[in-house]
């Protein structure tokens, strides 16, 4: 396996201004030969809005099956935290997020869920994959329920 060079992992780091500039690191999978899935779920996810820069809030889940890499988590956590003060519309950071994973770690799979609290009372779910799920993959519902208000 090809050595890696962590620059976050065990140490202290201030963190990213935007998502550009945050630095996703990656680590050998363990197990290349098995195609299993990783779920990262997010539920405190931040981010602006891009006209207002009223704060919005989502719970993500990540999901991906890893080929030659897995994302290093400190790493993620750091780059998730940096759409905090990013100004980007619903849709953007969503998609956005998965196409970034993919583009560092091409993994055999990967689908990430945006469950948007409401805005202007209209709740937004955003879905995007890398392409269909492998056969014979387990996977598990995501586990977010639709936003149902009230009652």
């Amino acid at each position: 396996m090809e050595e890696t060079h962590l620059t976050q992992l065990g140490r202290e780091v201030r963190g990213f201004d935007s998502p550009d500039t945050a630095v996703l690191e990656r680590v050998p999978n363990p197990h290349p030969d098995a195609a299993y899935l990783v779920r990262f779920a997010v539920p405190e996810f931040t981010s602006l809005c891009p006209v207002t820069g009223q704060p919005d809030f989502a719970h993500l889940v990540i999901e991906y099956v890893p080929a030659a890499w897995l994302v290093e988590s400190k790493s993620l956590k750091l780059y998730l935290g940096a759409f905090r003060n990013h100004g980007a519309f619903h849709e953007d950071c969503t998609v956005a997020i998965g196409k970034r994973l993919v583009a560092e770690l091409a993994p055999a799979w990967l689908r990430i869920g945006g469950y948007w609290y409401p805005r202007g009372g209209i709740p937004i779910d955003v879905f995007w994959q890398s392409g269909p799920a492998p056969q014979g993959l387990w996977l598990p519902d995501q586990g977010v329920a639709s936003y149902r208000g009230r009652g």
